[in-house]
């Protein structure tokens, strides 16, 4: 089942269809995606993405990553969202080789689920309420769009095992992103082995401290983004069709 959708530019474009859910249904193929940075497409990358027919685009980055390197090139049929869950910046490549990659990940995820509370709840409204395809991105799609993801699959009813396997199909797209570091780079030393990557053991370790702490996935988006039966109604309504 190959769902990565292909473009010049982009390295981490896919299609969250076709997961089981634990209801017996499946979610929709075309109906939401999860990308890297928008603002690299370029060219023909434009009518390939509007060929999609994506109405809503959902931006996690900062608003200073957008104006050093751009957003998704403005369109009549789509409505824009910036909404930043990260508060805390750091750089990846600039961590040392002696960083151990699930153990540091998982706990800057886990400050994104804490930090970014109002940020992620109006996402998944935005989500739920889409009246067409929707595509959420953040720089690499890898970290904060990974944990978005997470967060509807698991509201829409999809496994954890599955949502550990979607987030670690970044992992595909590693070499390109390490490849236009060094090209934005040429002079600098990437010193970080894990820069890029997105292995299972960071979604792994982030789900089970949410489950530790809220007694579940589910619990951390009832007790902390305040999501109620109404949303998750609408999220299954909207995103969701019979096996």
């Amino acid at each position: 089942m190959n769902r990565h959708v292909y473009f010049e530019r982009l390295h981490n474009f896919r299609d969250l269809g076709g997961y089981p859910t634990e209801d017996g249904r499946t979610v929709r193929w075309g109906r939401l995606f999860r990308s890297d940075s928008l603002g690299k497409l370029r060219g023909e990358d434009v009518a390939r993405f509007q060929d999609l027919g994506i109405t809503t685009v959902i931006d996690l980055r900062y608003p200073w990553e957008i104006e050093a390197r751009g957003r998704v090139p403005q369109h009549d049929s789509l409505t824009y969202h910036n909404l930043s869950i990260e508060h805390r910046p750091y750089d990846q490549a600039a961590l040392g080789p002696e960083i151990e990659i699930g153990p540091y990940l998982a706990e800057r995820f886990a400050e994104v689920a804490t930090d970014g509370v109002e940020e992620i709840r109006r996402a998944l409204e935005v989500i739920a309420e889409a009246d067409g395809p929707t595509v959420f991105h953040c720089a690499a799609g890898k970290d904060r769009t990974g944990l978005l993801a997470a967060l509807v699959l698991t509201l829409l009813g999809v496994s954890e095992e599955q949502i550990i396997e979607d987030f670690a199909l970044t992992e595909l797209a590693t070499e390109r992103f390490v490849a236009d570091w060094h090209a934005a780079y040429p002079d600098k030393v990437l010193t970080w082995p894990g820069y890029g990557r997105a292995p299972a053991e960071v979604m792994r370790l982030f789900l089970a401290a949410l489950a530790a702490e809220h007694g579940s996935v589910r619990g951390y988006t009832t007790e902390l983004l305040g999501v109620d039966d109404d949303l998750i109604a609408t999220l299954r309504r909207n995103l969701l069709e019979s096996a």
